[in-house]
């Protein structure tokens, strides 16, 4: 396979993309050249051994578990494939050992992805939601303390999305992670509009759970996707989502003779008991090969870069009258740049306009929303800025 090098501003790889600027990873991603290759690997190799291809990617897909574990902090046995977000944390929502009236703090304003699991745990379990509001992560020190508060009263989890999706505000994991484990709870993490573009270490920020889908900021296929689990919190799952990979060993009766096949061999005991059945190869082929081309880069310095985007054209946008939602402390940021224009009622209006205009941006919950990437380059910005000027008429 071609040894591709990714370079930051360069579109190289991208050769088929279309649109004139394209601003919405944090929606999805268009295919690398890295990533088609891969795909394409994966068919041929198929089409021609058959069965005989299987055990070649099973093993390729050991390498990307461990990059993985690296762009986590973590360890490769710390690290499960999932299918995509959801499939992280419904098996965490099922997984934990729930005691009746255990309360499950979660956060108004976040992606369903990371309530309605939890809400499903719940009516299933006994046990009660607690909503605090999202808005409070606007001053950090007042929504520690509205934490701290809830945490008091009782909690056995806290889940939050590492950046929220409407306005790319970071949360404080870290604080949070702190607090959690001093009153006897555990943090669960959604990461989908985070990894890839903000560095994350799981370890030094205590987090206790993370999922995430590949097709976002990692810029793999959808179908694909990442679930974390501490080793100490994975040794008390209960193995509720499982089926036959989940095994320990479970491939021996297919190879090693008769005699072997047995429904009563232990579950493993890490995270990839999830892995339950035949995985998507296709898909996390791709992803490793976009994982690998953001490893190389490093995710510290896609980070600086894509805010250096951002940050160009925040001043434009603010000098033409739209309110900016980024935060502005710079530790708060992530790859999200959301604003609301100066009719707010008009923001849907100026999305479609946009995209008309070959700048791929996303609208969700009524904010105007850019998330470029490495590929994207400053000199873009003013093609974006020239663009808003002719819809708004001031041209």
């Amino acid at each position: 396979m071609t040894d591709f090098v990714a370079e930051l501003g360069s579109r190289a790889l991208f050769p088929k993309l279309s649109a004139r600027v394209y601003a919405a990873h944090a929606a999805i991603s268009p295919h690398s050249l890295a990533v088609r290759e891969a795909i394409l690997a994966v068919t041929d190799d198929y089409a021609e051994h058959g069965v005989g291809a299987v055990g070649g990617w099973f093993q390729a897909r050991e390498g990307l578990r461990q990059r993985l574990a690296t762009l986590l902090g973590a360890e490769a046995d710390e690290v499960a494939f999932v299918r995509n977000t959801t499939e992280g944390v419904v098996a965490i929502a099922m997984g934990l050992p729930w005691r009746r009236d255990d309360r499950v703090v979660l956060y108004t304003g976040e992606f369903p992805t990371n309530v309605t699991p939890w809400l499903s745990a719940a009516e299933a379990h006994g046990l009660v939601p607690v909503f605090l509001p999202s808005s409070d992560f606007t001053d950090t020190t007042r929504a520690l303390e509205r934490l701290e508060d809830t945490l008091r009263e009782g909690a056995r989890l806290v889940a939050v999305s590492a950046v929220s999706f409407q306005t790319g505000r970071r949360v404080p994991l870290k604080a949070m992670s702190d607090l959690c484990h001093a009153h006897g709870a555990v943090l669960f993490v959604d990461a989908i509009q985070a990894l890839g573009a903000v560095p994350i270490n799981v370890h030094d920020s205590g987090i206790d759970f993370l999922a995430a889908g590949g097709h976002k900021w990692l810029m793999g296929p959808e179908g694909t996707g990442v679930l974390y689990a501490a080793r100490d919190q994975a040794a008390q799952l209960v193995p509720r989502v499982a089926g036959w990979l989940s095994h320990e060993e479970p491939l021996d009766f297919l190879f090693g003779g008769e005699g072997l096949l047995r429904y009563d061999k232990p579950l493993k005991r890490d995270i990839s008991f999830v892995e339950a059945g035949v995985p998507n190869a296709l898909g996390f082929a791709a992803l490793d090969a976009s994982v690998s081309l953001l490893l190389q880069l490093g995710v510290e310095t896609i980070h600086q870069h894509i805010n250096q985007w951002n940050d160009a054209l925040e001043v434009g946008l603010i000098e033409r009258g739209f309110e900016s939602l980024r935060a502005s402390d710079a530790d708060a940021r992530s790859g999200i740049l959301s604003v609301i224009a100066p009719d707010p009622g008009a923001t849907v209006g100026v999305h479609d306009a946009l995209n008309a205009h070959g700048i791929s941006c996303n609208v969700p919950d009524g904010k105007l929303r850019f998330a470029p990437h490495w590929p994207n380059r400053v000199d873009e910005v003013p093609v974006v800025l020239e663009a808003i000027d002719a819809l708004m008429g001031t041209r």
